[in-house]
Order: structure tokens, then C-alpha cells, then sequence
């Protein structure tokens, strides 16, 4: 399977392959982006939990000075006991003069253990927090944006980048950045010791460990690339395995008999990601362990440095444990600075993902000093001019629209799939705005009114209604969430949708879990279904019925005993019905004939069949596949 995803993938590695050609300039500007993303993680792990952000920072602290303390006592431990040897002192006088420092030594050790339990207990808390707050973060910007975003297939890669891992990378973040002060502050401790033995092979041992963080730092950037790549193809694994866990596809999966050749190419893209991810780690262990080596070596050197000195008689023992211990945890403790300077790197490279897809903003920005909104909708509701396109599309889906829908009018859209029909909804619940014209509420344009309080004045069911699985009542009280308790609410918008009757036979009535997702669950039918949400919409109190085939899935005489109904539903509302269904049309007061995006014909049912046109064309179709 190649795709226009594997094409770019493939691009992008041909450039990275071109990667060493880039100036310092590109590649400092690059690296100092990244890092500009270190405040924004702190940002967020001191808004998840303050307390345990500071609790980290004490114990930082307090790790920090440890290795300098324990060596300068081991060293002191030890010139006591080559001292105490030395004057013939009995043991029991040498164990008295050696107690003080050895419950020193113990007091650091005890310290250390406290401290490092602390950490971990804290860093724990903080992963959960974090975690709760970044998910909060991501869902909350998700629902302020608009729908043109979530009909975009490059939102869904932002929105996979971002999820992944930004909950532990940001704590990552945190605690590396802590390691670092903790890394700087013993390296400066272990410096002041080091330097007045021997300044250059101080920098020699340190020297060494360079070229290990300059590789790791490459690796870590052809890591971040790779997976940002993959994340259209990680949406199509993801895909395969919703198709073959979920009980919505289960039927026709076992009788089409797709199982397996689903399954098949979701075991290839595993083992291609298997192969990049194995070579990268390949070539980066490689690298990692080639610099390790020079890193043992100028060890071994200062090592034998040292010992050249003690046997000299140019320090004492006391003086050459000191300086081993402090060699040995320097340049570990330097490596671990470099490490965490390049991990801070990479983990700064993926938090990037999640605050650009933060910054996103909603194409309808809120109205600023919105008008207030009218009571009652008194002049009613007029397309002027409309015209819309969808985002990089050339053709438009509606052109020239003008419409009048008055005060408890009926209007009807007919037409063909495609022809502009549901796009005219989106349009009137402001899912979107016209690319060209104006849609006016009692002559003011929509726009000039609060968005929230202007969706509050419509209830709509739409042909591709949610089916929630929750309680009958919550899936009838969520079309009014304010009105979720009112149980006598519930009951009237269940018997104005028809699904009365079948929600009180269920085993719990209207307690009953709907779906087969969780415990107890109760499935519904297609007809079931779609009876709880027309029941959900008549459950909120809107001048404004917008209904997108509503009775597709009922049986004709159910559809029969709604529609025997629709005007008892819709008295003192105005409704506009999308329907397929010209038995259903015919009961509106208007119906508008929508083609190649534009209104065609506007007329009453009679008036229209009178014209003889393209909606008389159609109902005599219809009516007569019913002789």
C-alpha cells in the first residue's frame, strides 16, 4: 500500500538525509525553538499540582549537594583510619574517634533513601495530575474548535501528535530540568575538589563525554521526525483496530469475511514501523557506545593518574579515594548533564506538537460585545446572497442562496445527495459561516449575536446522530443539558419523539444503559435509535426545529404517526425538515427544491406540483413505485 502519506514520509527522509548540509544558523535557531518549549512544560506541571512541582525542586536540591558531602566524608573516614593505624591507637579508641563520622556517613545514606523515596512518591503524583490536565487541555480545545477542522484530515495527525506522550514527555521535561540543576550543582561541588588537583585532566575527563551528547542530540531529532511522519499512518492502525474490536462493524466483518486481510495490513504497518524504529536505535547505540569507549578511556587515564600520585607520596590515600570516588560520579554526573540536555531536547521536540495544536484557533472567533439575543424571534430568519465553499475545494456547495423562513413556518429541502442541502443546516446552526452573504436573525446578521445563545434557540437531530451510550434519560435530557433532572421534560420530549413506548419495556425503563459497551447495556434498533434522538431534540424548548432525516431508520407507519403529529411538535416553532421521503415533504408549508447548490423551485406542495417541475418530477417517481 503506498500512499500520498508514505510519498511524503519518503520525502521527508530524503531531506533529512540532506540534513548536514544546513548552516549553524538553521540548526541554532531550530535547537533554540525547542528549547523554548522547556517554560511552557513547567507551565504545565505547576498547573496540575504546585505542591508537588516545589516538592521536586527541595529534593533536587538536596541530591545535588549528597555526592560531594558522602566523598568528602569517605575521605575523611579514610585518613582517620590510615592516622588512628599509623599512632597505635587500640580499637576500641579508634571505633570511638571514627563514630562521629561514620554516623555522619550514615545520616547522608539515610538522607539519600528518604529523599529518593520522596521523589519517586512525588513523581507518581505528578504523572497522574499531569496527565488529567493535558487530556482536559486537548479535549477542551478540541470542542472550541470548529467543524471544518474536524473535516480536515491533517487536524486529525495535529491531534494524534499532540495526544502522544505529551502527558509524560512534559513531566519529562520537569524532571530532566531538575536533573540538570541537580547535575550542575554536584558537578560545581565535585569542580571546587577537582580543580586543585588537577585542572587539566579535569577537563580532559570532561572533554570526553562531548561528542556522546552531540550524537544523541542528532538521534534524537531524526526520532521526533520519524514519529511525526508515521502520524497518518498510526491513525490508520488505530482505524484497523476500531474495525475489528468494535461491535458496530462486527457483523459484516465476520460475513465479508475481511478479518484477516484487515488484520494482515495492520501487522505490516507494525513490522515497517518495527524496521525504521530498529535501525535508528541501531545506529544510535552504536554511536552511544563508540563514545562511551573514549569516555572509559580518559577515565582510566585520570585513574592511573591518581594512583601515579599515591604512590608518589604526593596525596594521601584519604586523598585518593576522595579523588577516584569524585572522578568516577564526576564524569557520570557530566554525562548524566549532557544526557539530560539532549533527552530535554528530544522531549522539548514533541511538546512542540501539543502547543501548536493548543494555539489553534476557532475560524469562528466569538462576537465581541455580541447584541442581545431577540426573546422571540419576531421578522424570522433570511439568507441573503449566501454562498459557501468548503476549504480547499474549487466548486462551491451552495451559490446565491436567498431564503425567507418566517415565525412558525414549515420549510422542506429536497433535493439531490450532495446538492447543498445539510450544508444549508451547517450554515443556519453556524457550524459555519457563508464564505459570501449574510444570514440575518430579525434583520441582524447572525454574526453579531452570541454563537452559544444563538444554539440555544435551535434543537436539531441530524442524520448522523450520536447514539451515547448512557441511561435512556440522559440520552433524551442531553438535548437540554440544563434540564438533564426534570424527569416529567424527559417523558414529554420521549412521547413527542415516539420512543416512549420503547424505552418504558426496557428491563430498567428509562435507568436502562443503552449500547452493549458497558454492563447491562440494552441495544436498540436503527428505528429505536432514532426515535431517542428525535426524542432528544424535542427535549430542548428552541423556536427552531431543524430536522436532518429524521425518520429514515422508522418504518412507514411509524414515520406515518410522527408526521400525523409534525404540526401538533413544531406548533409555534419554525422547522426546517430534510427528508428524501416526499410523503413527509408535502406536509410542510413550503418546500425548497435545492440543485447544484442554489434554490431551483420555492413553493407549497400544490403550488409546486402545479409548476410541473423538477419536485412534481420527483413525487410522481416516488408515488408511483407505491401503485
Amino acid at each position: 500500500m503506498q500512499s500520498s502519506n508514505g510519498h511524503r514520509a519518503e520525502e521527508a527522509k530524503e531531506e533529512d538525509a540532506r540534513e548536514p548540509r544546513k548552516g549553524w544558523r538553521v540548526r541554532g535557531k531550530e535547537i533554540l525553538e525547542a528549547y523554548g518549549n522547556v517554560p511552557g512544560a513547567f507551565r504545565l506541571v505547576w498547573a496540575a499540582s504546585p505542591g508537588m512541582a516545589m516538592l521536586m525542586l527541595g529534593l533536587t536540591l538536596i541530591w545535588a549537594l549528597l555526592p560531594a558531602a558522602q566523598a568528602w566524608v569517605g575521605k575523611l573516614i579514610v585518613d582517620q583510619v590510615v592516622a588512628l593505624a599509623q599512632g597505635g591507637s587500640s580499637a576500641e579508641a579508634g571505633l570511638q574517634a571514627m563514630m562521629p563520622l561514620l554516623a555522619l556517613e550514615f545520616g547522608l545514606i539515610f538522607i539519600g533513601s528518604v529523599s529518593n523515596q520522596a521523589r519517586s512518591l512525588a513523581e507518581h503524583i505528578l504523572n497522574s495530575k499531569l496527565n488529567l490536565h493535558i487530556n482536559m487541555l486537548i479535549i477542551r480545545k478540541a470542542l472550541a474548535l470548529d467543524l471544518s477542522y474536524f473535516e480536515d484530515a491533517d487536524f486529525y495527525d495535529k491531534l494524534q501528535n499532540a495526544r502522544r506522550e505529551a502527558d509524560w514527555r512534559a513531566l519529562r521535561i520537569v524532571t530532566q530540568s531538575f536533573g540538570l540543576l541537580q547535575s550542575a550543582i554536584t558537578l560545581v561541588s565535585f569542580a571546587i575538589l577537582l580543580v586543585r588537583f588537577s585542572p587539566w585532566l579535569t577537563l580532559i575527563l570532561f572533554g570526553a563525554t562531548i561528542p556522546s551528547f552531540m550524537a544523541q542530540n542528532k538521534y534524537a531529532q531524526l526520532s521526533f521526525r520519524m514519529l511525526s511522519w508515521r502520524a497518518p499512518e498510526r491513525r490508520k492502525m488505530s482505524y484497523f483496530e476500531h474495525l475489528l474490536t468494535v461491535d458496530s462493524y462486527v457483523k459484516e466483518i465476520k460475513l465479508f469475511g475481511v478479518g484477516e486481510p484487515i488484520l494482515t495490513r495492520y501487522h505490516d504497518l507494525f513490522w515497517k514501523f518495527y524496521k525504521e524504529d530498529e535501525g535508528l536505535a541501531r545506529k544510535r547505540s552504536l554511536a552511544s557506545l563508540g563514545w562511551g569507549v573514549l569516555a572509559t578511556l580518559s577515565y582510566y587515564f585520570s585513574y592511573g593518574w591518581i594512583i601515579f600520585r599515591t604512590v608518589g607520596g604526593l596525596i594521601t590515600l584519604g586523598d585518593m579515594t576522595l579523588y577516584l570516588n569524585v572522578f568516577r560520579q564526576s564524569q557520570g554526573t557530566f554525562q548524566a548533564l549532557f544526557s539530560g540536555i539532549s533527552g530535554l531536547y528530544e522531549n522539548s521536540l514533541f511538546m512542540s506538537n501539543l502547543f501548536r495544536f493548543l494555539d489553534l484557533e476557532p475560524q469562528i472567533p466569538p462576537t465581541l460585545n455580541p447584541r442581545p439575543m431577540p426573546e422571540k424571534i419576531l421578522q424570522g430568519i433570511e439568507f441573503r446572497n449566501v454562498s459557501f465553499q468548503y476549504a480547499g475545494r474549487k466548486d462551491w456547495a451552495l451559490r446565491g442562496v436567498n431564503l425567507m423562513l418566517r415565525p412558525g413556518e414549515k420549510l422542506a429541502l429536497v433535493g439531490a445527495n450532495g446538492a447543498g442541502k445539510t450544508t444549508l443546516i451547517k450554515l443556519l446552526t453556524r457550524l459555519y459561516d457563508p464564505t459570501e452573504g449574510q444570514i440575518l436573525l430579525d434583520g441582524v446578521d447572525l454574526r453579531e449575536y452570541d454563537l452559544t445563545e444563538w444554539r440555544h434557540k435551535i434543537g436539531v437531530i441530524f442524520q448522523d446522530f450520536v447514539r451515547y451510550h448512557f441511561s435512556a434519560s440522559e440520552n433524551i435530557g442531553l438535548g437540554q443539558i440544563e434540564a438533564m433532572k426534570d424527569q416529567d421534560r424527559i417523558l414529554e420530549a420521549a412521547r413527542k419523539g415516539g420512543a416512549d413506548t420503547v424505552l418504558t419495556s426496557l428491563p430498567q425503563g428509562y435507568e436502562t444503559m443503552l449500547g452493549k459497551w458497558f454492563k447491562d447495556g440494552h441495544d436498540l434498533s436503527g428505528g429505536e435509535w432514532q426515535k431517542v434522538a428525535l426524542s432528544r431534540a424535542f427535549m430542548r424548548e428552541a423556536e427552531i426545529l431543524v430536522l436532518d432525516e429524521p425518520t429514515a431508520a422508522l418504518d412507514a407507519e411509524q414515520e406515518y404517526l410522527i408526521f400525523q403529529r409534525f404540526r401538533e411538535l413544531t406548533t409555534g416553532r419554525m422547522a426546517v425538515l430534510i427528508s428524501h421521503r416526499f410523503s413527509t415533504v408535502r406536509m410542510a408549508d413550503r418546500i425548497a427544491v435545492i440543485a447544484d447548490g442554489a434554490i431551483a423551485e420555492l413553493g407549497s406542495h400544490e403550488e409546486l406540483m402545479a409548476q410541473d417541475g423538477t419536485y412534481a418530477h420527483l413525487f410522481n417517481i416516488q408515488a408511483q413505485g407505491y401503485r
